[in-house]
Formats: C-alpha cells, structure tokens, sequence
C-alpha cells in the first residue's frame, strides 16, 4: 500500500488538511505531519536557529513547532523513517497562483518533497467566507493517483488550484504574471514606537491566451502547473556570457 505524507501551512487546526488526509486514505496509506500553528507565507524555510518539538496527537496525525519544509523533514526522518511514495501540501485557504508561489508556504511543503526525490503536490483552494474543500479534495485524489500510478520528471511537482462550486474539469498550465505593487502602511503604537503591515496596493494579472493558472481558476478549472525548484533562466545564458566577454 502507498504511504502519503501529508502537510500544509495553515495548521494543525485547519479542517483543509483533515479532509485532504481523509480524502487520500483511498489511496494508501496516511500520515499527517503539519504545523503547530499557521505558517502562511513563510515559504521555503527551514529552521535551523533554534530545536523542534515534534508531537503525537490523533493516530496518524503529528505537529511540529516549524514550518512545512519542517514538517516534511520531519515526517520523512523522524515519523516515517523513511521516503513515502507521495507528499501533498494543503488544502490551502486561498489560492496559490503566479508569483504566489515564492511565498507559499503550502507550495514549499510540496518543493521540499520533490527536493527530496518524492512525486509531490500542492493543493490550494479559492478563500472565501465559508470553505467546501469537497471539490478540491475530489481533485486531489484524482492527481494523486496519476502521481503513484506514473512517476513524472524528477525535481518536478504540481501545484493545483481549485475555484468554488463543481470544477469543468482540469486544465494543464503555466504560473501566471502579474503587476504587484506592495504597500506599507505605517503605524504608531500607544508607546509611540513606529510598526508596519505589509498590503497589496496593486494586483493585475497578466493574460495569457488561457494557458495560466490564473485564467484556469476564473474559468472554472481545476489549474495544474508543473514547477520546478531550479530558477535558472536558460535563455539569458548565452547573453549573459557575451556580456561578461566584453566587460572591462
């Protein structure tokens, strides 16, 4: 039987990751292993300043005061002792589309995976006031299977991204573009010290004839893109290498 480990970013609370868990139980084996609290937007890290408590709560289910590449780490060495024939990160509570995956922190859960030689999948889903992670659950297992039926490219992991209500189907696609403007909105607290938050003031995606996650999801798609953790540009190597040539 197939062993899945299972993690995410928004917590051991967090009832995505439950249904996700149950969800997978279909295919194999499952063990959850997810942060003691939320870590969102924490993306690839790793800690490494400071120890990490591991704990046993439900059977099958253990937390980690760290982050979801913690989590997988741990889950790996510690829990299973051993590689897991598939990781899946989520179900996230909000999508993780385009330049999103940088700071994801479900997506990192699924990279760390594939860094470690493991098929992987990130599973987000739309935020909105209530959450039905049916669907996206549904659309889970359905990549999951293929994913331990049919190893893909090493290094390789999926990100799946599920709107609300009955999905069209799936569409195969590539991370969206998007003009992103940051905003810092600066504060002062009662003892006169200065503090900020970190807002989007700017937020346009970029079309890109149908073929983005971004257009997928507003169609009614599920979006599956495959990512990769080398950021090479390729293509800028050549030019690069006249560049430094001819440099002083």
């Amino acid at each position: 039987m197939p062993v899945i480990l299972v993690t995410n970013d928004d917590g051991v609370s967090s009832s995505g990751i439950h249904v996700l868990a149950d969800a997978l139980k279909a295919l194999g084996e499952v063990t959850v292993v997810t942060p003691t609290q939320e870590a969102s937007a924490i993306g690839h890290a790793l800690t490494l300043r400071r120890p990490l408590r591991l704990e046993s709560h439900d059977t099958g289910v253990w937390t980690v005061d760290g982050t979801p590449t913690d989590c997988v780490n741990l889950g790996v060495d510690v829990v299973l002792k051993r590689k897991p024939d598939l990781v899946v990160s989520g179900i996230n509570k909000g999508w993780n589309l385009g330049d999103d995956v940088t700071y994801s922190g479900t997506v990192a859960g699924a990279m760390e995976g594939a860094l470690l030689g493991i098929p992987a999948i990130a599973v987000s889903l739309r935020r909105t006031p209530e959450f039905d992670f049916s669907y996206a659950a549904e659309a889970a297992v359905t990549v999951a299977r293929a994913a331990l039926a049919h190893r893909w490219r090493a290094r390789t992991f999926l990100n799946i991204n599920v709107n609300t209500g009955l999905p069209k189907g799936f569409r195969v696609t590539t991370q969206a573009r998007r003009n992103h403007v940051t905003q810092i909105d600066s504060r002062v607290d009662p003892r006169g010290q200065a503090y900020y938050w970190i807002e989007e003031a700017l937020d346009e995606w970029h079309p890109d004839g149908g073929r983005s996650d971004y257009e997928a999801v507003m169609e009614g798609f599920v979006s599956v893109t495959p990512l990769q953790a080398d950021l090479t540009d390729f293509g800028a190597i050549e030019g690069l290498e006249r560049l430094l040539k001819t440099a002083p």
